[in-house]
């Protein structure tokens, strides 16, 4: 006979008590627990859903508080790999209903695991005997509600069928508008759009690229840094598909000969997604590319982003400085803005007033004042700057660093007691300096509030279920630094591809870093406007690791290949032993 633990007595959802709980951990206030209680009266949900959708609680939080009231194992779904077979036990029907997802199946004990949002009821557990071997006993485990929505789409695949909507449209047996099908909507077109912003989010792509040719519609997707050839189809469905992304965008569709931007708001797999749009008028119609924001990836804790330790303790000393300029560095798509979020998400409290001038805002933060720069509100960054220091700020965090006008502005506030956070377009930490030099800014000035610079590069990472150890040669071996006492042990990985990776050889990304720490003596250097060798070297002697020191770092300790690195920065023949 199947069995299962039983509930608790208690309700694990009264909202008196799992609120007083929030408010003894010091996970909400009173005010937010107030407010909660308020709007769950309206709106009818569970006090932790009021409170997540209002922002004072995060899905992790909220999963570990029930899970500690039900006595059940939490578990973090997003780092999860189940088994077909395993997922062949509990038919997609009876999953996505009672939001259940299977985990494990240990055939000895007959038991099966599976992860759940913690609020069964008997429903759903005769749905799972109804449909499971007698014999066998369930144990569940608490997961997120998002994350157990994202799982199950994951797992058992999107509702929306990319071949299955185009074999609609070729064949003419698309839904009629009086047939529409259940669930769907009426144009194919919209749910073909649909199908593929699903489908690029489940491959984790950072952009879209929709680019119209003479004859046909390219359709791309950039996953882990690389564009990737995804869709080819007929020009004749463009005009449709753009018009139903200028709708959701909030885009003038009659204006084709102008470039748009736009944003749209959708709820994929259970999380908020947001996509930023750009349309741009071509030789053969407007091309257009969607920047794919996720919130719950936008915000990575600084701990988490895979620095070594010292330079996490660089960086913590650079936050620590009550004032100042702090700057990360790179080109497009090397990961500053997530950089600038970790930190900002760190130092996001009740006592500090942190004030952001983004474009766009990308992400967006609880207790942070955010602000878009707009050309049709004329503002910009030094102007929003200059305002934004009637605002009363702790810390403020600027864009980008485009010309004088900000330069001096972003100095100003560091000048004046407030900590400025902002990026620029350099190859490196050390080349910030000669740079804002080049924009107009006094090395006088400079020296002394500018704490430091973070130069950083995103490397797709190796596929740890494919990669290949290897014996690096000899010319590699010069490239990472090895010393020729130590080639013989040294070992490196090269990717190879299988299907976990969809054949890539690499899943997912890694930043290497350089941080310089300013101090008095590179503060004396810049006020001297000392040549780039020096400063060179004056980091140098403080232990300066610069940017092929970290990769080489990242390539010995099986992250990466040594291809990836050459393909994103130059390796020279010399001495490059990691420290």
């Amino acid at each position: 006979m199947n069995t299962i633990a039983p509930p608790p007595a208690t309700d694990n959802r009264d909202p008196q008590t799992i609120g007083q709980q929030l408010l003894d951990a010091g996970l909400i206030t009173e005010d937010q627990l107030r407010i909660g209680l308020l709007e769950q009266t309206r709106s009818k949900q569970q006090l932790g859903r009021t409170l997540i959708k209002l922002g004072f609680l995060t899905e992790g939080t909220l999963r570990d508080i029930l899970s500690a009231r039900l006595g059940q194992p939490s578990i973090e779904l997003s780092s999860v790999v189940v088994d077909p077979a395993t997922l062949a036990l509990v038919p997609e029907q009876i999953a996505r209903q009672h939001r259940l997802l299977p985990l494990h199946f240990d055939s000895k004990l007959k038991r099966l695991t599976l992860a759940s949002p913690g609020d069964h009821d008997i429903i759903a557990l005769d749905a799972l005997r109804s449909v499971c071997d007698p014999g066998i006993d369930f144990t569940l485990r608490l997961a997120a509600e998002s994350e157990l929505r994202q799982a199950l789409d994951r797992h058992y695949g999107y509702q929306l069928s990319i071949d299955g909507i185009l074999h609609e449209i070729e064949s003419g047996t698309a839904p009629q508008p009086h047939d529409p099908g259940p669930g769907h909507p009426r144009q194919p077109v919209i749910r073909l759009v649909d199908a593929l912003l699903v489908d690029a989010v489940k491959h984790e792509a950072s952009d879209i690229h929709f680019e119209p040719e003479a004859g046909f519609l390219r359709i791309r997707y950039r996953v882990d840094g690389l564009l990737q050839q995804i869709r080819v189809l007929h020009n004749s469905y463009w005009p449709a598909m753009v018009v139903r992304l200028k709708v959701m965008a909030g885009l003038n569709i009659a204006e084709t000969r102008s470039p748009q931007d736009g944003r749209i708001s959708l709820t994929l797999s259970g999380r908020p997604i947001d996509f930023r749009v750009s349309a741009q008028p071509t030789l053969h119609g407007e091309n257009i590319v969607l920047r794919i924001l996720d919130r719950q990836k936008g915000i990575v804790p600084l701990a988490h982003l895979g620095l070594a330790p010292e330079q996490l303790e660089r960086i913590t000393q650079m936050i620590a400085h009550p004032e100042g300029l702090i700057l990360v560095t790179g080109p497009t798509g090397s990961g500053k803005t997530t950089t600038l979020y970790s930190i900002l998400n760190q130092l996001n409290d009740e006592t500090r007033n942190i004030m952001t001038l983004e474009d766009p805002v990308e992400y967006p933060m609880p207790m942070v004042r955010q602000t878009t720069i707009s050309d049709s509100a004329r503002i910009d960054f030094a102007s929003g700057v200059r305002a934004m220091l009637r605002q009363d700020p702790d810390v403020i965090l600027v864009g980008e660093i485009r010309d004088t006008d900000t330069a001096e502005m972003a100095l100003r506030a560091a000048m004046t007691g407030h900590q400025v956070y902002s990026t620029l377009h350099t190859n490196s930490a050390l080349g910030a300096i000669p740079r804002l030099l080049d924009i107009g800014l006094r090395p006088d000035l400079l020296a002394g509030n500018l704490v430091g610079v973070i130069a950083q590069r995103l490397l797709r990472r190796l596929c740890p279920a494919c990669r290949q150890p290897d014996h690096p040669s000899v010319a590699e071996q010069r490239l990472l630094g090895i010393l020729p006492e130590h080639a013989a042990t040294t070992m490196i990985h090269r990717p190879r591809g299988c299907p976990e990776c969809a054949h890539r050889g690499y899943r997912g990304r890694l930043a290497i870093v350089e941080c310089l720490l300013m101090d008095a003596e590179l503060d004396d250097l810049v006020s001297s406007q000392a040549g780039a060798r020096a400063l060179a070297a004056a980091a140098a002697r403080k232990g300066f690791v610069d940017l092929a020191r970290d990769g080489a770092r990242r390539v010995l300790d099986g992250s990466t290949s040594i291809e990836e690195l050459s393909r994103v920065i130059p390796l020279h023949h010399h001495d490059r032993r990691p420290s």
